[in-house]
């Protein structure tokens, strides 16, 4: 009888590995074929008569002397501008992951320790305020925006993407902030600490992964964000996603698509090793919100 459970059992591990592995393949199979196609040129990533090429580097090796080539890299660095993409990409994410996380910490905190009933009607407000479609809520912007003479900058849009991402950081700190018990803020306050002292001294500490995982899904939304950037700012101050948009071209203008390519590598790289190495801290925070002290 247990020698059938255990076969079973090592059944049950093989079909789960073999199933594991292949999902892991299937989903990490566009990002790898991306990586190798941005080291070719478009008439082997791109070629309608064989896709082949893609692999065997036939017009690669005739137009550079070799299978791999940096070109596209080298190109959409420079005469694209992607690196001017780039550093407004970063001043961006930058200034919402903080504001969002200074404001929804603050603001998470209170709404977790308050008894008024206002305090569930704020939060509901913030749920219907984030399922509201980014369109709708930036093209109420435009005119104002025209009218004042900020359209186009990235101050304006970093308040917008703020206040966009503000409910969803709101929510997601407010269950991690609930199950922290209330005790430790009531024993702080009788050794003498200011609401701020136990919140900053006592709170915090314990906080830190749910705060982590705030911060990565507001980077996130400010690094990947197409609708607010695409539509706020002008063509001289682009992050990086509309950048890659306008590689691709339009009816009445060619693009460049490996500099798309390189650019797309070059924009998922970072964020793909940022959250690998944060991946404990993500997995912790989001265990912690989900349990209920």
């Amino acid at each position: 009888m247990d020698y059938g459970l255990d076969r079973k059992s090592t059944s049950l591990k093989t079909f789960n590995t073999i199933f594991i592995i292949v999902w892991l393949l299937i989903a990490c199979f566009p990002f790898i074929w991306t990586f190798w196609g941005s080291f070719k040129v478009r008439a082997d990533f791109f070629s309608r008569s064989d896709w082949w090429y893609a692999i065997s580097a036939f017009n690669t090796l005739i137009e550079t002397g070799g299978k791999f080539t940096t070109d596209a890299y080298t190109q959409a660095w420079t005469e694209g501008e992607f690196w001017k993409a780039s550093k407004n990409t970063i001043i961006v994410t930058v200034f919402v992951v903080s504001i969002s996380l200074f404001l929804g910490t603050l603001g998470a905190y209170a709404l977790s320790r308050s008894t008024e009933r206002y305090a569930f009607w704020i939060l509901i407000a913030a749920l219907i305020f984030r399922a509201m479609p980014h369109i709708t809520l930036v093209s109420g912007y435009l005119f104002p925006f025209f009218q004042l003479q900020i359209w186009g900058i990235l101050p304006t849009t970093i308040v917008v993407l703020v206040a966009i991402n503000q409910p969803f950081t709101l929510w997601l700190l407010y269950s991690f902030f609930k199950t922290v018990p209330k005790e430790l803020d009531e024993s702080a306050l009788i050794d003498g600490c200011s609401y701020f002292q136990a919140f900053r001294h006592i709170i915090m500490p314990v906080m830190w992964p749910g705060v982590i995982t705030a911060g990565l899904f507001s980077l996130m939304l400010a690094y990947n964000d197409f609708t607010v950037t695409a539509l706020l700012l002008n063509q001289e101050n682009h992050t990086m996603v509309p950048k890659i948009q306008s590689y691709l071209g339009t009816n009445q203008h060619e693009g460049n698509l490996m500099w798309a390519v390189s650019a797309v590598v070059s924009a998922t790289a970072p964020l793909f090793m940022l959250v690998m190495f944060f991946q404990r801290q993500v997995i912790s925070g989001l265990t912690a919100g989900a349990v209920k002290g």
